[in-house]
């Protein structure tokens, strides 16, 4: 078997687990403040907050920018459905723009065509690791008085023209799922320079409590999106690793892109665009037009190797299929739904591998 991704834990993330496990402390506790400091310094941000999941953090940053019933939040169908679900969390309405055929990311031009007198944020997606046009698309926020939420959960360590992705914007967030670069099981942090925003997250994340309340009183309206501190720890030691993780993973991507070009030359291959660099999330191509991706997906399962369809447009969806407007033509997104083939990639991944997913795919 050859897996679609594999987490890369050590003898140092185990010890720092057991460390906290015998200790007394499991939630809200040193291993927390840690490992905030250390991702707030890391993406160069004054404020990081721990939270359960990626999906947590995208929710409160939308409630914490006070985003609720009504307002719209543009955002690509080309992308996880989390994004979408924490729109809909606040009852507020997911408008879709396409992408860049590219970069896979949000088209500025198709962004400024989506916006309406009820807009209120752009919620950018770096897909797959790969930074997004932020230049264009911050000064469209900055004309149209829009808030900025970069949803990094793909992406910790990118960066677009010199600055890590997440910190750009008036709110980034980064998740930690088994499947990403770096991974503290399940977890995700919220960034941000805005004192009054992270203060107001760090209330809502546990249950409403603020600065100012005792133990058994909340101000507010709130949810259980505490991070544990069994998964700070494992996080503190993945992290002192992600710039090895992130070269490591670039010269697998360029290791699999020679294997492609030599033996599967109609592939379509992840870009290089110029004033970013890329934590690779996944390694993700794009097959011929026309051709039959299920069939493809079924010959590489049978011969014990992982795949997936990423992604799925999520306009697509039952859910969400009221939300598209035909206005905010979806080509680019239509397209390439169909032809996106997601291969095994992940730290340990060797050539002997990825030559064989090579011929697998070059003989189905």
């Amino acid at each position: 078997m050859i897996p679609l991704s594999s987490p890369d834990i050590g003898d140092a993330e185990i010890a720092a687990v057991v460390e906290v496990l015998r200790g007394a402390r499991l939630s809200l506790g040193p291993k927390l403040d840690e490992f905030e400091h250390a991702m707030a310094s890391y993406v160069g941000i004054t404020h990081a907050v721990g939270v359960s999941s990626g999906t947590a953090g995208l929710h409160l940053a939308l409630n914490a920018l006070d985003i609720g019933p009504g307002d719209e939040v543009i955002l690509p169908s080309f992308t996880f459905v989390a994004a979408a679900n924490a729109v809909l969390y606040q009852r507020a309405v997911p408008v879709f723009a396409d992408i860049d055929p590219q970069s896979l990311n949000l088209d500025p031009v198709r962004v400024e065509k989506a916006i309406t007198p009820r807009t209120r944020a752009i919620l950018v997606v770096h897909t797959f690791g790969q930074p997004a046009d932020l230049t264009a698309l911050l000064d469209l926020a900055k004309q149209h008085r829009l808030k900025v939420i970069e949803d990094a959960c793909e992406a910790l360590g990118s960066e677009y023209r010199g600055r890590k992705v997440g910190g750009i914007g008036d709110v980034g967030v980064f998740s930690f799922y088994p499947n990403k670069p770096i991974t503290m099981g399940e977890g995700g942090v919220l960034v941000t320079n805005d004192d009054a925003l992270a203060a107001k997250v760090r209330a809502l994340r546990n249950q409403g409590r603020d600065s100012t309340d005792n133990w058994l009183r909340h101000s507010m309206l709130g949810y259980n999106y505490r991070l544990p501190e069994i998964n700070c720890a494992l996080g503190i030691e993945q992290l002192k690793r992600i710039e090895w993780i992130i070269a490591h993973r670039e010269a697998l991507a360029r290791r699999y892109c020679e294997m492609m070009r030599e033996i599967c030359p109609e592939i379509e291959l992840p870009v290089q665009l110029p004033n970013v660099r890329v934590s690779r999330f996944a390694f993700v191509v794009k097959l011929p037009r026309a051709t039959a991706r299920q069939k493809i997906m079924n010959h590489l399962a049978a011969q014990g190797i992982g795949c997936r369809d990423y992604f799925p447009a999520i306009h697509t969806m039952p859910l969400y299929s009221s939300y598209a407007r035909p206005q905010n033509s979806l080509y680019v997104t239509q397209d390439i739904c169909t032809r996106t083939l997601a291969l095994p990639f992940f730290n340990r991944l060797t050539d002997d591998e990825m030559r064989e997913v090579c011929h697998a795919l070059r003989n189905s």
